[in-house]
């Protein structure tokens, strides 16, 4: 797609944002690179070293309900076009397929610590790995790669120690708190200090988009003592149900972790409120395509 055709799609759309308490600049910003829409986040763009974005639906070659920028070969979408979209990821991120690792996510808490040894795997090459929903690395170079379309990406970066680190972040991870398994890996394994780690919580679905049921509200309860007072949890729509907030969650975990209030931001757009610019599988009912995450050491 031309570079003109997908700014004219693009400004079609206003992204709709949630209002915050915080500070009232935006948590992420529209950005556009060789005809490609992405997002990213002005907090972290101040992290030296460090690129990364969040796909739109926009500036890929997919059709159909994938249309255009889908980057999952799993949802009956044409290879040749996915691999399209890819290769377009890759010239804005300044590298090559082969160099990108992506994640096998089966909504775990599991991290891979990731090395050369695994550029391309699961794009280029094959994955000898399964059950990882979170990437962490000290090599400058490789291409983390995660996917989404509700769920939480949650971007970790130390410029001290230089690592970063990549985690999908749904209910489960959540109540798992992949993040705080993240921010342990960084310390004991890489020598991160929590006070220099910064985290940005990308754009997924909001509190009150997101209704669930009894079971995962009790599982919310238990992990987070105090859930429904500190509003993680509240009264839903039908009886039964309630509005569950993944970004206050994850949020939370962090600050339990040890990362500092002001090193945290918090995504203000939701992907079911935006689904003319993002994939959302509650907005489409599972008909779409996925997001995608990534974040390199440079």
């Amino acid at each position: 797609m031309e570079q003109q055709n997908v700014t004219k799609m693009m400004t079609k759309y206003d992204i709709k944002r949630k209002e915050s308490d915080g500070p009232k600049q935006p948590s992420v910003v529209l950005l556009e690179k060789y005809g490609v829409p992405y997002l990213g986040f002005p907090a972290f763009k101040k992290t030296e070293g460090v690129k990364h974005l969040f796909t739109t639906r926009f500036g890929g070659v997919s059709q159909g309900i994938f249309s255009t920028m889908n980057l999952s070969f799993t949802r009956g979408d044409e290879k040749e076009a996915v691999y399209e979209n890819y290769r377009r990821i890759a010239k804005v991120m300044e590298c090559d397929m082969e160099d990108m690792v992506c994640s096998h996510q089966t909504h775990t808490a599991n991290i891979r610590k990731v090395t050369a040894a695994d550029r391309g795997k699961g794009l280029t090459c094959p994955q000898d790995f399964e059950d990882i929903d979170g990437l962490v690395t000290s090599e400058k170079g490789i291409c983390l790669a995660l996917f989404f379309a509700d769920c939480v990406p949650v971007y970790f970066a130390d410029p001290v120690k230089k690592v970063i680190g990549l985690a999908h972040s749904g209910w489960k991870g959540t109540v798992s708190r992949i993040s705080r398994e993240m921010v342990r890996l960084m310390v004991e394994d890489y020598g991160c200090m929590e006070k220099d780690i910064v985290v940005a919580i990308g754009p997924s679905i909001c509190q009150e988009c997101y209704e669930v049921s009894e079971d995962v509200a009790t599982a919310f309860e238990e992990a987070f003592g105090g859930a429904k007072e500190d509003g993680i949890l509240l009264p839903g729509k039908a009886q039964g149900k309630y509005q569950l907030g993944l970004w206050q969650a994850v949020e939370r975990t962090l600050l339990e972790s040890g990362i500092l209030k002001e090193n945290i931001t918090v995504t203000d757009v939701c992907t079911c409120c935006n689904p003319e610019i993002l994939f959302s599988h509650r907005a489409s009912n599972g008909k779409r395509g996925n997001l995608g995450a990534f974040l390199r050491l440079i």
